[in-house]
């Protein structure tokens, strides 16, 4: 079965999502646990202990949070395992709606990639 990688972007420093938007997401992932959709996945804390390491030119470079210039961040993720690609998109437009329904006054980009099995992988 394809897999997928979800991530929820934001802009960052908003706040804490509302108790209701924590209880409605316990229940979805909950959900998809029990019937092995959802394989792992979390939020993440803020780029004030970030760390990148950028590659430019064949040198590494290091650098440190927080980053000024970052508007908007990947606050959350998730691996995902479903029959197909439809079924994918279904439910990743499902757990969108949970956002705006429980935090409609933040602007959430909720986005899904299916991931690749290498460069020998059919593609999808």
């Amino acid at each position: 079965m394809p897999r997928f990688m979800g991530f929820v972007r934001m802009e960052e420093n908003i706040g804490m999502p509302p108790q209701s938007l924590f209880e409605a997401m316990d229940s979805y992932i909950g959900e998809r646990a029990a019937n092995g959709v959802f394989l792992d996945g979390g939020g993440l804390y803020g780029t004030e202990d970030a760390v990148n390491f950028v590659v430019r030119q064949g040198e590494v470079t290091r650098v440190d949070g927080p980053y000024a210039e970052a508007k908007e961040v990947v606050g959350g993720w998730s691996l995902l395992e479903y029959p197909s690609l439809e079924e994918a998109v279904a439910d990743q437009e499902e757990f969108a709606r949970l956002h705006a329904e429980h935090w409609p006054e933040v602007t959430v980009v909720a986005t899904l990639r299916q991931i690749s099995g290498g460069p020998d992988a059919p593609e999808a």
